[in-house]
């Protein structure tokens, strides 16, 4: 644990995920998050931290490195400073059995706290500081109270894992160890266990923070998914009250979750940050792209009456010019009514069909022609009784989903599927959505050049959490003159880009083939 020969490899650099919820901090990134916390914690023998989800130990094994050297001069004998450091300084709450067998055995030396090997003497007891409590969910109307799990999914037999994770289902968390800390940290589980990254899986990391907040520490540090800054399933709230907290004062921001977790396929990129509860601010926001550059920017959290944050520094000079040059009040960066975008797209499932409809094959007389998943078909008008304002017009269609959000993604990419235009008498499953209606086939071609622009669809993936593009992402999205075609070089025109922000734009979005590249 204390120990740092340089011939011998580092396990935890090794180890395999062994869930979506077990998903292990390499001690590199570790390091980084403890870089940010102030120097003078590493010689404090009162200090106090907590990782609130342990799976490794890794973040508790890097702080008692850290305080062995800190505690020297202090605690001068070896084995009296591990003893101090190791029962009352470090503290873990692990996520399952197993977990702690683990952390336990990287912090202490021993996978017990009390055995032969462990390197601390003081432990009277197997689980030392570094302990797991099997919890039980409490169902209320078929979901848990304090983590939103399915009953049907998650009331299980004994045998088997719960995910209640104990930091989290209890009204006290003061309570479980029963003290104040100094520093909360850790790579909380992301998301109730569904047996992968699905998209209908409920995030769970956003409570994880809430509830370290309220447990009142001097820092607060934890790795989270990025998808948070723009949306997501049950993050309102959390968002919400993120923004608002002058205390967040640094986020680490990277686009591609395999930069930090190698293999790891999670979409929208990954955070981290530091809320320091007695330095009130603004906040540093360092955005890490795939190609190693990074971009730093010191700024408030909400800017301009904006309900998300803008992920990119650069973003924000640029969607302040649109926002203006769209008539914008002052100050806000929302698009007025008349100018908003969004408006045009419909809703999911727009006619009222799921992805796994198949319509005929063969016309009958008065059928709708149907796009569906992997290619088209036909269905009888009055079957349809969703969106019949929009069948007799024209319109786009454009994928539902869309690549460019995952680890396993490259920049510059598509932000949206490739769009195209829609003729009258065409319906479309909820594979796609529809925009529109337009009176005019010009119009439709006008629409399809706008979202084929490089400029547009980085308005879009400014608020473009993950690979969905439902109707929210095209919020700082203006309308235009539907009786021309669109070109780049007009909109970099007309909203005086320099040639900096061009540069910027095309580095994120490529260019929209045809074919869809």
């Amino acid at each position: 644990m204390l120990t740092n020969e340089g011939h011998n490899p580092d396990v935890l650099t090794c180890l395999a995920n062994l869930s979506s919820d077990e998903v292990f901090t390499p001690p590199a990134l570790a390091n980084q998050m403890l870089d940010l916390l102030p120097s003078e914690l590493w010689s404090d023998p009162d200090a106090k931290f907590l990782d609130p989800g342990c799976k490794s130990g890794v973040f508790l094994r890097e702080i008692a490195r850290r305080l062995d050297v800190g505690l020297e001069a202090q605690i001068p004998d070896r084995q009296e400073r591990i003893d101090h450091i190791l029962s009352t300084q470090l503290y873990g709450l692990a996520i399952t059995e197993l977990t702690a067998l683990l952390a336990r055995r990287s912090v202490y030396c021993s996978k017990t706290a009390n055995g032969k090997y462990s390197v601390c003497t003081k432990f009277k007891d197997e689980d030392g500081n570094i302990r797991f409590q099997r919890v039980e969910h409490t169902w209320v109307d078929g979901k848990c109270r304090y983590c939103r799990a399915s009953q049907g999914s998650l009331d299980r037999d004994e045998a088997l894992e719960t995910h209640a994770y104990e930091f989290i289902h209890t009204e006290a968390p003061e309570k479980i160890f029963d003290m104040q800390f100094d520093v909360i940290i850790g790579n909380p589980p992301y998301q109730l266990d569904d047996g992968g990254y699905g998209t209908s899986a409920a995030p769970i990391y956003d409570q994880f923070v809430q509830q370290a907040k309220k447990l009142n520490p001097r820092y607060l540090s934890m790795i989270i998914p990025s998808r948070w800054f723009a949306g997501g399933k049950g993050l309102d709230e959390f968002r919400d009250s993120m923004l608002s907290d002058d205390r967040l004062r640094s986020i680490y921001d990277f686009l591609s979750a395999s930069d930090v977790f190698p293999g790891v396929g999670l979409k929208g990129g990954i955070c981290y940050f530091l809320w320091d509860r007695d330095n009130r601010g603004s906040c540093r926001v360092s955005t890490h792209f795939t190609d190693g550059g990074v971009s730093t920017a010191t700024r408030a959290l909400r800017e301009g009456g904006l309900d998300v944050f803008v992920r990119f520094n650069e973003g924000l000079s640029i969607l302040k010019k649109v926002a203006t040059v769209e008539g914008a009040p002052g100050g806000s960066l929302s698009m007025p009514e008349p100018k908003q975008f969004g408006p045009l797209v419909s809703s999911l499932r727009p006619f009222g069909l799921r992805t796994y409809f198949e319509g005929s094959l063969t016309e009958s007389a008065g059928d709708l022609l149907v796009y569906q998943n992997g290619g088209t078909g036909y269905v009888p008008r009055d079957s349809i009784t969703t969106g019949t304002e929009l069948i007799d017009h024209w319109k786009v269609y454009v994928g539902r989903a869309a690549p460019g959000t995952g680890n396993r993604d490259t920049y510059p990419h598509r932000v949206i599927s490739t769009p195209f235009v829609g003729e009258p008498g065409s319906i479309s499953t909820e594979t796609y959505l529809c925009i529109g209606p337009f009176d005019s086939k010009r119009a439709a071609e006008s629409v399809l050049s706008y979202l084929s622009c490089r400029l547009t669809r980085f308005l879009i993936l400014l608020h473009k959490p993950s690979q969905d593009t439902t109707r929210k992402v095209y919020t700082f999205v203006p309308t235009q003159d539907w009786s021309k075609t669109w070109t780049d070089q007009e909109l970099y025109k007309k909203y005086s880009l320099t040639k900096d922000e061009i540069a910027f734009i095309e580095s994120l979005v490529r260019p929209m083939e045809p074919n869809g590249g």
